[in-house]
């Protein structure tokens, strides 16, 4: 099963992983979050990132979601996709995370396809009911 690593501006990394926790009642297994703020610079960020990746990762790779594409928490993604078995996606979204978190058993990149279906298929406008 694949892990999942959100890394995202704070504290949007760890609002998302709070609301994987109460949509499932807890947090899935080999599901990490990573706040990234001013705090260090990127090169520690992504000291950091890798170690926690490597802890949440087995057999079956990682997907890791993160926010802003060109921004930090998206170029520290960038340079874990280097990683075999690494896939980055840049938009992460909770319709998105919840789409993966259902298929993690799939082959990493199926489950990079049910990532962009989940984040597009979850905007939809919504309807008066006046």
């Amino acid at each position: 099963m694949a892990a999942i690593f959100i890394i995202a501006h704070a504290p949007l990394a760890s609002a998302l992983a709070a609301c994987l926790a109460h949509i499932y009642g807890a947090l899935p297994a080999r599901i990490g979050a990573l706040d990234i703020t001013p705090a260090h610079e990127m090169g520690q960020w992504l000291e950091i990132a890798r170690a926690e990746l490597l802890h949440l990762t087995d057999t079956s790779g990682a997907l890791v979601l993160t926010d802003l594409f060109g921004a930090t928490p998206s170029n520290i993604a960038a340079q874990l996709a280097a990683m075999p078995r690494v896939c980055a996606l840049a938009g992460v979204n909770l319709p998105m995370l919840a789409r993966v978190v259902n298929y993690r058993a799939e082959p990493l990149d199926s489950l990079v396809d049910k990532a962009f279906a989940g984040g597009i298929d979850g905007i939809q406008q919504i309807q008066s009911s006046t």
